[in-house]
């Protein structure tokens, strides 16, 4: 799921560099977001995590990993 979070990432804002989420490991990652961004992850797109911009990597599936990029790209 990293690798395709990032890859959709690359693709919505490519003038970022979003290579820290392939190399982080474990089930939770550092998005850099900050607290401003993750409360309206939360209010507009109801994507939840800690304000510190950590998400549980076992919530995203195939289903939703590209949703979670647009929504992240938006909030940018």
């Amino acid at each position: 799921m990293r690798g395709k979070l990032r890859s959709g990432l690359e693709k919505l804002k490519p003038e970022n560099d979003w290579s820290f989420i392939t190399t982080q490991i474990g089930m939770f990652a550092y998005t850099g977001l900050t607290a401003e961004q993750v409360g309206r992850l939360g209010s507009e797109f109801n994507i939840f995590m800690l304000k510190s911009g950590r998400i549980s990597m076992a919530g995203v599936s195939e289903a939703t990993v590209g949703y979670l990029a647009e929504s992240i790209a938006k909030v940018l």
